[in-house]
């Protein structure tokens, strides 16, 4: 269902000119992503039809830069309460708060570069779409809106990252060192600006006939989201809270969005497309459009590939044993397996043999040997602390979490990408989900406790529970008011919302980044500090600013 094309971002922007704020390193050209490879675009271009169509498009491809990407995953995963690292890759600085992690950090970097690139183009676009001419009113207006939904998406992430950032409102076309940072009050008044302006004029439907374009239903989302986080800010108001609960009321009702009735479904490949989806971010199979692809698939895997019975393969995924779960991810959150579905349809707890034979056995000393047939089951994690007695009994090796390490755990089953061309594919092809339904009750209920109305926001709440209970348990699933406190906003957040890119966020709105991860991230306990509820500035940024840094000041702490 992808209708529109998406243009590899750098390619398109070098060549209409139009440069990042402080023009930092410049990135090598790749082609653009369409059927049709296009170079030497110059800078009057974007001042046609096509050239505002496409020009929309670049925009939207600055997004690949944060969902389902290294630099996304690594600054919104690690370093929290629910994941700490696994055995392998080069950022385990990035979950642990050493002073590797500091301002020359090279993902930091590139979200930074990339997104003020797509802020740039947005930039150019809502001040020249006026003058186009070959285009119906209707549409110019509608790719206006567009771009002030991604520039306000852009502006909210980088003001989460870094605080006070370059509020750039206007085209660049030359490198400059004229740049200074804002306030987050400024940033906040005018993301909301933008996604208010924008709203009239997005397409008053769920999901846009061009699928992937944002839609009013996503930038009303949005806006619940941008009130929620508001509210605990420096820039906060007395009354963010009703109206995010204003936007998110919306979003429920008034555009046909539906939860699936089961969860296993929201995630499953071949469905990204559902009921429940908001808005979701394109990638493709065709590698000349796919830039680096939907990379999550890698992050989340155990070491299966070379335990007894099993090799490597598309299905099992690519396992880069980057982010293990934490004892409170699996023993708190997921506490209740009897009722509540989400611990079984969130992880994968079984493996079968793709490598048929006899072996000595690795983890599960139960047993001297193993023998598989092809599909017969090698591994079983059952979750719990099956007796010795109970794993000699099996045929297969049973991984208990006493045995748990940074090799083998727990993974999770969302991102699982097995249409990938053969088993070493790093880009994915999967669309990645970046609203949902499920996300925007969870944002309602939150800001219904968080302002007094506890009735209404355990009846939000069943809601999500409902449609996670197992079959005939839906009444034990069921909360009343009574029942609700700061920690069960936290646990039932991240129980619904595991590995999709929002936990790092939660934490540090919700002032506890420190604290939580202080009590269940052992890795990063004795390395983080206040001052860590911010990103370093890129340095780079900071040397090519006029003044440099008492010209753009670094966070402190960096």
């Amino acid at each position: 269902m992808k209708n529109f094309k998406i243009f590899r971002k750098l390619s398109f922007l070098a060549n209409i000119g139009l440069i990042g704020v402080v023009a930092l390193s410049t990135q090598s050209c790749n082609d653009l992503l369409t059927e049709n490879v296009i170079s030497r675009i110059g800078n009057d271009y974007i001042n046609t039809a096509k050239g505002l169509n496409d020009a929309t498009s670049a925009a939207y491809s600055t997004m690949r830069s944060w969902y389902g990407t290294e630099r996304g995953m690594n600054l919104t995963i690690f370093g929290t309460d629910s994941y700490q690292n696994g055995a392998d890759g080069s950022w385990k600085f990035m979950n642990t708060y050493t002073t590797d992690f500091d301002t020359r950090n090279g993902q930091v970097a590139e979200v930074w570069n990339d997104f003020y690139q797509g802020i740039n183009t947005c930039n150019a676009i809502i001040e020249r779409a006026p003058k186009v001419t070959g285009l119906a009113e209707s549409i110019k207006k509608q790719r206006i809106a567009e771009a002030k939904f991604i520039r306000a998406h852009h502006y909210f992430i980088l003001t989460q990252l870094f605080g006070g950032v370059d509020l750039r409102l206007t085209e660049t076309l030359a490198p400059t060192k004229v740049v200074k940072r804002s306030t987050v009050a400024a940033q906040y008044a005018q993301i909301i600006k933008d996604l208010t302006e924008a709203l009239p004029d997005l397409e008053n439907k769920a999901r846009s006939s061009d699928y992937g374009r944002i839609t009013r239903a996503g930038a009303e989302h949005l806006l619940g989201r941008v009130y929620l986080t508001k509210a605990t800010s420096s820039a906060k108001a007395g009354d963010d809270y009703a109206k995010a609960i204003a936007s998110l009321k919306n979003v429920i009702s008034n555009y046909g969005i539906t939860l699936l009735p089961d969860f296993a479904n929201v995630h499953r490949q071949g469905n990204e497309a559902n009921s429940e989806v908001i808005w979701s971010i394109q990638y493709t199979r065709d590698p000349l459009t796919n830039a680096g692809g939907n990379n999550a698939h890698v992050f989340f895997g155990m070491e299966y590939d070379v335990l007894p019975g099993m090799q490597r393969d598309t299905e099992n995924g690519r396992p880069f044993k980057r982010y293990m779960p934490t004892k409170y991810t699996l023993d708190v959150l997921f506490k209740d397996r009897v009722n509540d579905s989400r611990y079984k349809k969130t992880f994968k707890d079984t493996y079968l043999s793709n490598k048929p034979g006899t072996y000595n056995t690795s983890f599960d000393l139960t047993k001297k040997s193993v023998t598989f047939a092809l599909g017969d089951t090698a591994i079983f994690l059952p979750g719990f602390e099956m007796s010795e007695a109970e794993r000699a009994k099996k045929k297969y090796q049973v991984l208990v979490p006493s045995r748990y390490d940074e090799r083998i755990f727990l993974a999770i089953n969302k991102h699982f990408d097995g249409g990938r061309v053969d088993r070493t594919q790093f880009e994915g092809g999967r669309d990645f989900i970046a609203f949902r339904l499920a996300d925007t009750y969870l944002m309602l209920a939150e800001a219904q406790y968080f302002s007094g109305a506890t009735a209404d926001a355990a009846a939000t709440y069943n809601v999500i529970r409902r449609r996670a209970a197992w079959p005939g348990k839906e009444s034990a699933m069921l909360i009343s008011a009574s029942d609700l406190n700061v920690n069960f906003v936290m646990d039932e957040r991240e129980r619904e919302l595991l590995g999709e890119q929002s936990r790092w966020f939660d934490l540090a709105r919700w002032g506890n980044l420190v604290e939580r991860v202080k009590l269940h991230n052992p890795q990063a306990a004795p390395f983080i500090k206040a001052h860590h509820v911010l990103r370093p500035i890129p340095q780079l940024q900071i040397d090519r600013a006029e003044g440099t840094s008492s010209g753009f000041p670094q966070n402190p702490g960096y």
